[in-house]
């Protein structure tokens, strides 16, 4: 409710009572009818609404989230475009009818709550970057001035996320293989996903008119953020495209490449692959992860891994990036040779363990003979030494 329609003591007409823009505005209505008062009420409150926007009528979240669909939606990627509908359709809670500028702090984290009771948080940090996003797009197209709001995100602990290990891919794809025998077109686009580092939209939409034979490298046509940045070949890709190499269409489209596959094709064959290997957490997302941490683990440098990634910040990059524990570990022995800490320590420990043993073993006898053994004096030295 945006006012707020009241009778003072015994008056038989209405008043209303609103706050815009920090000032606080009742007056009466002069109806004696409810209907009638919400009339008025309603214009007066549009009013002081169009007044403190410079003339402008503040749109509610629901109608500027409908509004950036419509002039957003066909330029971005399918995946921004639902995420912000679904918003829009289902968790904007008591929001949606608040006009923009009426929205306040407390209004944003009760919402969040409610959100809350459903979903992670991880979730609600999404559901929060969405409202933002809103809000500020009305701040570019100045229909308001700032967010009025500030809720900070929550914090998230953070877990390692999954990669494919090396000596599983070939079982892994054998898998994937055996579970798309009926449409081989998405185990297609899956090794496109791992060779390439494609997104599942890209591998989808991945096309041969883009692909260069003679330098082996790949320039995706169509990306999330309109890049045109040429990727290599492995070898091995290459060899499994080839027999079916066309002058143009879709490289993994279904039935005969004639159609491109939707949004979560290949996830249901990932899951039946994950599970047949005894892995977790395989999906389209992490198996560019993949890509991004080999590469990595090979000694590529970030600002190559960037490139190939089709980032515009290496932030974004390391973010893709997970760490090896294998290969830490084998740092960490190859750390511990250098300095003496490797089988050669272990033999001098031993030694020096035999040498104590030697030195207890005297200090009893002595103790039995009556003599200590400790005689601070004596520079007999200890046999073997």
């Amino acid at each position: 409710m945006t006012f707020h329609l009241f009778r003072a003591g015994k008056a038989k007409n209405y008043h209303y009572r609103f706050q815009i823009a920090g000032a606080r505005v009742q007056r009466s209505t002069r109806e004696s009818s409810k209907a009638k008062a919400n009339v008025v009420a309603q214009r007066a409150y549009d009013e002081a609404l169009t007044l403190t926007n410079g003339g402008k009528v503040v749109p509610t979240l629901a109608g500027m989230a409908q509004e950036w669909l419509e002039v957003n939606g066909p330029i971005s990627s399918a995946a921004h475009q639902r995420s912000v509908e679904t918003t829009a359709r289902l968790h904007f809670y008591d929001l949606g009818d608040l006009p923009l500028n009426q929205i306040t702090t407390s209004h944003v984290e009760l919402a969040r709550n409610l959100h809350l009771v459903d979903h992670k948080p991880a979730s609600a940090n999404h559901w929060l970057r969405v409202l933002k996003l809103i809000a500020n797009w009305a701040v570019k197209r100045e229909l308001i001035r700032s967010i009025p709001w500030q809720v900070r995100m929550l914090k998230v602990q953070k877990r390692p996320r999954s990669i494919l290990p090396i000596v599983a891919v070939a079982e892994w794809f054998a898998a994937v293989d055996q579970v798309t025998r009926a449409d081989p077109s998405v185990a297609t686009a899956i090794r496109l996903m791992f060779g390439l580092g494609l997104r599942e939209s890209e591998a989808a939409g991945a096309r041969w008119e883009w692909l260069d034979w003679q330098r082996a490298t790949y320039t995706p046509g169509i990306t999330k953020g309109r890049e045109a940045e040429p990727v290599p070949v492995p070898a091995w890709l290459i060899e499994q495209l080839a027999p079916h190499r066309q002058v143009e269409g879709l490289i993994a489209g279904k039935r005969g490449g004639t159609q491109q596959h939707p949004p979560g094709f290949a996830r249901k064959a990932m899951k039946s692959a994950n599970l047949s290997c005894k892995i977790k957490g395989i999906t389209p997302h992490r198996l560019r992860g993949t890509f991004a941490t080999m590469l990595s683990e090979q000694g590529v440098p970030i600002q190559t891994i960037q490139a190939v990634m089709r980032h515009k910040s290496p932030m974004t990059t390391m973010a893709y990036l997970e760490k090896n524990r294998d290969t830490a570990a084998q740092a960490q022995n190859d750390i511990a040779e250098k300095i003496g800490f490797g089988r050669g320590e272990k033999v001098a420990g031993s030694v020096q363990q035999t040498r104590m043993d030697k030195h207890l073993h005297d200090y009893h006898q002595s103790s039995v003979d009556g003599n200590s053994g400790l005689d601070s004096g004596s520079t007999e030295p200890v046999p073997g030494e």
